[in-house]
């Protein structure tokens, strides 16, 4: 019998099968059925019919539509909220529907059921409902929940950070230009969400070049006695040191929320007129600053041909697909220039519909993300007037949602098109040379089974101070900066100062905690570990892991002599120690996951340390204990800060006495 490549997998059921299945279902075995059948395996139909005739006696664990059609009954007839649990009540699916009962029971009718929902009902052991008065706040309510829950068989956006805004703050004499994320709890003038951190960048970026607002915070403002750097190229016109008066720096920032809410066209007059009066004056340092102005403006527009003229804000999502893979590119458009884009490549199922799939990704959008008046799509969704009244309901914003077919707007989902195809080649080909380079590793480590999730593990100190443990991890489409992980050291045995130590607690907590996740959370097991270091860091890692009954593949990889790159030597278990010849890719991507494993632990016990000097500095002033640091600190941001003030700014400081005060100011000026 001739198998495709899931064959180790298909002979892994057969053999399961015929063992001990005791603690199965027929529901799970009719899932690695729907898995892997095919139309003439005669053997692996006798091995099902054989476990059903063996185990129909049996009491078992109801799975499937069996577990579906006792919920039917008490059903309303009312939109809602579904959920399907599996085991352990690991969420599979979350769904919405106008008419809930409706719904559920189109799971019950397996002949209308591709092999995607087929296993999602296979594994379905228990449903929740949740009713709500309409079917736009039942799309709300299932946005939110895929958000925070992330069952595997949704549509799941892999990129689920705030999206970004250019902040310019109400809340100072002199307002503050920033780039900001998160809930808008700072009082203030916000302009996106932005596509992208890089996007909202860029415009801060011009805005410095064009009105010259600042970017420091009040801490830095407070404390400067003369103007810094950025006055200096141009970027700031200083009101920390009053090189402009409050009254100056207000019209422009009046101008710049002119600029962001209305576009360039008044503001491109208004600096025009400016240079070539300056110029006519015989100014001509002058009229060449508004000239520069102007030439920052022209790169508000990123793209230099996306300059619409039938719309002034609209967000434009364009799908592109090739099998299992897709990319949804996002261009955002507002007072009439385009503020950029960003491309996603969100987790689908072969079987999905481009209707599904840009359904489910609008949603999760638009969950944290104030839309504008106007969606243009590729390709209609099922029920645009769901989404609309969805997103009213949410943020008073009336949204229009078309599908152009002619015309500027035609031209722009073409040109955005273009993009995706070419963001989706890209990640095809990241993806596939990945792909190679973990499979190459697979062979020369000697691992059978497909490698998903490398972890790579450092530590971190100096001379046993500010430890810290790290893990990174990769997979076949890059690091995973979601997934990494930091270590403090909590037992008091544990000497900070010795590496085998700091790795025994590291791996002692992340195998004990990984017992409990590999059955709850298999994609969370790693399929290699690698540790930076020697034999004996790796002698260390294997008694933990036979202690605990751990069996994944290790290696530890130590510099050579002289820790010069490229003589990096691999230990494996029972095994001689080896090296790669210099030129092989592979060593390249090794020195790459360990370079990455060595910032994130740098980084991290770099940050502890720098936070360690300030409080280290100010310990040594009599009378400043732990709550007066803190009060410094937050008032001032730094301890250099601290250093700095006055004696008037720091008796403004909530717990400092005048006492104190004359202290902190004596110590840093003696």
């Amino acid at each position: 019998m001739v198998y495709s490549h899931k064959n180790h997998a298909l002979k892994k059921v057969i053999h399961s099968l015929s063992t001990d299945l005791s603690t199965g279902s027929v529901g799970k075995v009719i899932l690695e059925v729907f898995e892997f059948r095919r139309k003439n395996d005669k053997l692996l139909k006798n091995k099902i019919k054989r476990y059903m005739d063996n185990h129909s006696n049996q009491e078992q664990p109801r799975y499937g539509v069996e577990v579906i059609k006792t919920y039917l009954k008490t059903l309303p007839d009312k939109s809602g909220v579904y959920r399907m649990l599996g085991e352990s009540d690991k969420v599979l699916y979350v769904g919405k529907a106008k008419n809930l009962k409706a719904r559920v029971t189109s799971y019950t009718r397996l002949s209308n059921l591709n092999n995607r929902i087929l296993k999602m009902v296979s594994q379905t052991c228990k449903m929740m409902f949740e009713q709500t008065a309409t079917e736009a706040e039942a799309f709300l309510l299932e946005a939110d929940l895929i958000k925070s829950l992330k069952p595997h068989f949704n549509v799941l956006l892999k990129d689920d950070k705030t999206f970004p805004y250019v902040l310019i703050r109400k809340d100072h004499i002199a307002p503050q230009l920033t780039r900001y994320r998160g809930r808008k709890s700072v009082s203030g003038h916000y302009f996106g969400p932005f596509p992208s951190g890089y996007n909202a960048q860029k415009i801060l970026e011009v805005l410095q070049k064009v009105f010259l607002l600042r970017t420091c915070t009040d801490s830095v403002y407070q404390n400067r006695s003369r103007p810094c750097l950025l006055f200096q190229i141009k970027r700031c016109s200083a009101p920390c040191t009053a090189e402009i008066s409050y009254d100056d720096y207000q019209k422009d920032v009046a101008l710049a929320i002119e600029f962001m809410t209305h576009g360039s066209k008044k503001i491109t007059k208004l600096l025009t007129d400016e240079m070539y009066r300056a110029s006519d004056n015989m100014d001509f340092e002058k009229a060449a600053e508004y000239r520069d102005r102007l030439k920052a403006i022209s790169q508000v527009g990123i793209v230099n041909d996306f300059h619409p003229s039938t719309f002034s804000e609209a967000d434009i999502f364009v799908l592109y697909r090739e099998g299992d893979m897709v990319c949804i590119r996002t261009n955002v458009f507002r007072a009439g220039q385009n503020w950029g884009g960003s491309s996603y490549f969100p987790r689908v199922a072969k079987e999905m519909s481009d209707i599904e799939i840009l359904d489910g990704f609008l949603g999760q959008f638009y969950q944290n993300r104030i839309p504008p008046r106007l969606v243009l799509l590729s390709s209609m969704i099922d029920k645009p007037d769901l989404l609309s009244e969805a997103l009213l309901r949410r943020y008073d914003v009336h949204v229009k949602i078309e599908v152009p077919i002619r015309g500027e707007k035609h031209d722009f989902i073409k040109k955005i098109s273009f993009m995706a195809q070419s963001e989706l080649q890209r990640k095809k080909l990241e993806t596939g040379t990945q792909q190679q380079l973990i499979q190459d590793l697979a062979d020369i480590l000697g691992i059978d089974n497909d490698i998903q999730r490398i972890e790579v593990y450092d530590n971190a100190h100096i001379s046993g101070k500010y430890p810290v443990g790290a893990m990174i991890v990769a997979t076949v489409e890059g690091f995973d900066k979601k997934e990494y992980r930091t270590w403090k050291f909590k037992n008091p045995e544990t000497r900070t100062d010795d590496d085998y130590a700091m790795m025994r607690e590291v791996f002692t907590r992340r195998f004990e905690r990984l017992s409990d996740e590999m059955h709850e959370n298999p994609e969370k097991t790693p399929d290699l570990i690698i540790i930076d270091g020697g034999l004996g860091q790796l002698n260390v890692v294997m008694e933990i892991a036979e202690k605990l009954g751990i069996t994944i593949p290790l290696v530890a990889v130590a510099k050579g002599k002289d820790r010069n790159a490229g003589r990096e030597r691999f230990f494996l278990p029972h095994q001689e120690p080896f090296q790669l010849e210099i030129n092989n890719p592979v060593l390249y991507y090794v020195q790459r996951l360990r370079d990455e494993a060595h910032r994130h632990a740098n980084g991290t016990h770099a940050k502890k340390r720098d936070k360690a000097k300030d409080i280290d500095t100010l310990d040594e002033i009599t009378g400043i204990g732990t709550t007066r640091k803190k009060a410094l600190i937050a008032h001032f941001g730094s301890t250099r800060a601290v250093s700095e003030a006055t004696l008037e700014q720091l008796l403004q400081v909530k717990n400092i006495s005048s006492e104190l005060a004359n202290k902190v100011y004596s110590y840093f000026n003696k």
